[in-house]
């Protein structure tokens, strides 16, 4: 096939519903991680909530905001993209301000009517809906408006507008968070979730359905939905593979604590955090055409082996390399303090093991799907990351506690995550080994 062929495939094979959820959800995704590099740090140095307790919360909202895709998806089948879209939007920027509003004096009332702690995990559940109605919404537009032929592109493009925003969501954080203190990066992701509520409204087009059957009640919705949790194969994949996230999130929560409270206090966390995705942005296109003929199985079960050696790079390195300067971008400046060099390099090393995985991981699933399941069958797809999210919540506080307050040895924590990559990547080989799941997913060309 020429180019010029090739080309017109690319403009044809794609709906305009691709286009505009996937533009959102570049936007989604920079609120979230944006709000999502300041939230530990937020409930531990400006709520004074504990090292466990603040692992805990940021666990249950991560973890939430991952496992109920499941639900998301689910009903997205039923009562279509746009309705569930545009409402998990306006609930997205509703939970973002409320969040943001938790120290303002309007508050005080509320805050002095319930304990703290409790307030907080009320309000956290209201954002973590929105992301688990979007996820499997997008994925499942990029499934449903994308030609079989465009369809691996598809996904290409949405892993890396997903990283653009992951990319762009923790500097939009830094920034606001120097110049006009840290509630103010939750009230600038409330006004972008608005924007993408208005967005759906005015350009978003439900997608064709062909000849897609389409789920008749909310009965039959939830009657995909157990055939999915029955599926005891599937599930044990799933489960097994939690352990991937298990590492992937204390980059949010163990990581933060450890280089503010540990390494340097005055450290911006933010910048340190906009590497992982850079990375992905930079590497996705070279690393799939490297492993482009492996099989989906031993690619993911490769990811996880690679991302284990980031925890063992930080095991061995006290962050004491540190860039201290001062970023002129013409229009404004950008200081920098605190940026362990090491600590950038074992995140690279997180991202490579995420490109090698996550692409093939994605489109496998979807593959899978059957007819007007293409939502619920997404939404399972989050429960690895949800299931870790909510461990590494309550496993990364207590490390940090552990290894820091107890026993005054903060970095041999990080040999923990590093067994815990190890056990997975055993899992992985042994679950391949004897059940022999079947790989549907072409080798790309």
């Amino acid at each position: 096939m020429s180019f010029s062929q090739r080309l017109q495939e690319i403009r044809t094979g794609f709906q305009p519903a691709f286009w505009v959820a996937n533009i959102t959800e570049l936007f989604e995704r920079l609120a979230f991680y944006a709000q999502q590099a300041v939230l530990v740090v937020y409930l531990h140095e400006v709520l004074k909530f504990s090292q466990q307790e603040s692992g805990d919360l940021t666990g249950f909202f991560g973890g939430t905001v991952w496992l109920l895709p499941i639900l998301g998806g689910t009903l997205a089948d039923r009562f279509g993209f746009r309705r569930s879209l545009a409402l998990a939007y306006l609930v997205l920027g509703t939970g973002y301000f409320l969040l943001g509003s938790l120290s303002a004096s309007w508050m005080a009332p509320v805050r002095e009517s319930f304990p703290l702690y409790w307030l907080v995990f009320v309000i956290l559940f209201i954002p973590a809906l929105g992301p688990a109605v979007i996820k499997p919404c997008v994925v499942g537009i990029t499934a449903r408006a994308s030609s079989e032929n465009v369809r691996s592109l598809g996904y290409s493009i949405y892993y890396t507008l997903v990283n653009v925003g992951s990319t762009f969501g923790p500097l939009t954080a830094l920034a606001f968070r120097q110049r006009f203190g840290i509630e103010s990066v939750f009230r600038v992701c409330a006004f972008t979730a608005f924007a993408m509520c208005l967005a759906t409204f005015l350009f978003f087009k439900e997608p064709r359905r062909g000849e897609e059957k389409k789920v008749a009640s909310v009965a039959e919705a939830f009657r995909n939905l157990f055939a999915v949790l029955v599926n005891v194969r599937f599930m044990a994949f799933l489960v097994i593979f939690s352990g991937f996230w298990v590492m992937f999130w204390q980059e949010f929560i163990s990581l933060p604590l450890y280089v503010r409270g540990y390494v340097n206090p005055e450290s911006d966390i933010e910048l340190l955090l906009t590497v992982d995705p850079l990375v992905v942005i930079l590497l996705t296109i070279i690393v799939s055409y490297l492993f482009r003929k492996m099989r989906a199985f031993p690619a993911m079960t490769l990811g996880v082996l690679v991302a284990t050696f980031c925890w063992v790079l930080l095991a061995v390195n006290d962050l004491s390399w540190q860039v201290n300067t001062t970023l002129n971008l013409g229009f404004f400046s950008l200081p920098i303090r605190g940026f362990p060099v090491v600590g950038g390099i074992a995140l690279a090393v997180l991202a490579i093991g995420e490109i090698i995985q996550s692409p093939r991981y994605y489109e496998y699933i979807s593959r899978l799907a059957p007819s007007g399941q293409q939502g619920v069958y997404m939404g399972f797809a989050f429960l690895p990351i949800g299931i870790g999210y909510y461990i590494a919540g309550a496993l990364g506080g207590r490390l940090v506690h552990h290894y820091g307050e107890v026993l005054h040895k903060p970095r041999q924590m990080w040999w923990v995550l590093a067994a815990v990559g190890l056990l997975t990547t055993v899992l992985m080989i042994i679950y391949d080994r004897i059940i022999k799941p079947v790989d549907k997913v072409p080798s790309s060309s």
